[in-house]
């Protein structure tokens, strides 16, 4: 089928017509799949959810036009979005600004890029105190005791770099919580079969038939667009599973064959000796 007709299958079945012609066929390949599963799910009970919640992170760094290659990049905007599993819809979020310690001064070409200014971060609060505030907003969402949840970035950086680096260079344990996540890049491109080039941020916007919402590389922005991508491709069919985990403090890839388990109920962070 071309793209015309796939769109015209997608209308007679009350589909979203939106989309590149991969999208539109895996669209139309899923719909066919749970039609078939719906009535032994029906009779069992049974859904195929698993986590309650998907919090997506997006996290701002420091950053100069031209990174050295020991730059330390520190933590300067905290963003969450929480996406209800069972609604799919964004349901809340969380943003703080972090006052950076070893650059404090702001480089003119990460104002530029990210949006926060000298004054955002000279105001803000250290990464300690913020992420005890981001802790204290996932324990009032009771996730990890009452809900199943984990998170969810756009890439492996956010977890396997910035808060790597962050709580080194705050002396904080890294969190337990954080350990492991879906690297949505690659949920992409598993799930609609297109290559790497085809999984940046605007990239899977435009290919999913939508636009950028917001100011690009402001966290909390970045994060609702990608909880925007994140349930288009749930409502596609997609099963969001976890996908990379920190490893001896570098990202690794979790396998597929891996049971499904929910982050751990968030504690408050700990100081390294």
């Amino acid at each position: 089928m071309n793209k015309d007709e796939l769109r015209a299958k997608c209308a007679e079945l009350k589909l979203d017509t939106r989309g590149v012609k991969d999208v539109l066929r895996k669209r139309l390949k899923s719909y066919y799949k749970k039609q078939k599963l719906m009535h032994s799910a029906a009779a069992n009970g049974s859904t195929d959810t698993y986590f309650d919640y998907i919090c997506v992170v997006d996290f701002e760094a420091t950053c100069e036009e031209n990174n050295p290659p020991d730059y330390l990049h520190e933590i300067i905007e905290f963003p969450m979005v929480l996406i209800d599993m069972h609604t799919l819809e964004i349901v809340d979020s969380f943003q703080q600004y972090v006052k950076p310690v070893v650059n404090p001064q702001l480089s003119e070409f990460c104002v530029k890029l990210t949006g926060i200014t000298q004054k955002m971060v000279d105001e803000a609060e250290t990464f300690h105190q913020v992420l005890k505030r981001a802790v204290s907003w996932l324990q009032e969402k009771e996730l990890g005791t009452k809900y199943k949840y984990t998170f969810l970035t756009d890439g492996s950086w956010d977890m396997g770099k910035f808060l790597h680096t962050q709580c080194k260079l705050s002396c904080i344990r890294y969190p337990q919580f954080a350990r492991k996540w879906i690297n949505i890049r690659k949920s992409y491109g598993n799930f609609y079969k297109v290559p790497r080039t085809q999984t940046k941020l605007i990239c899977m916007l435009e290919n999913l038939g939508m636009q950028y919402d917001g100011r690009p590389h402001c966290g909390l922005d970045d994060s609702r667009n990608i909880a925007r991508i994140a349930i288009y491709m749930l409502k596609d069919g997609c099963q969001l599973r976890v996908n990379e985990c920190l490893h001896s403090g570098e990202p690794r890839s979790v396998p597929i064959s891996a049971p499904i388990e929910g982050a751990p109920a968030p504690q408050t962070p700990q100081k390294r000796d």
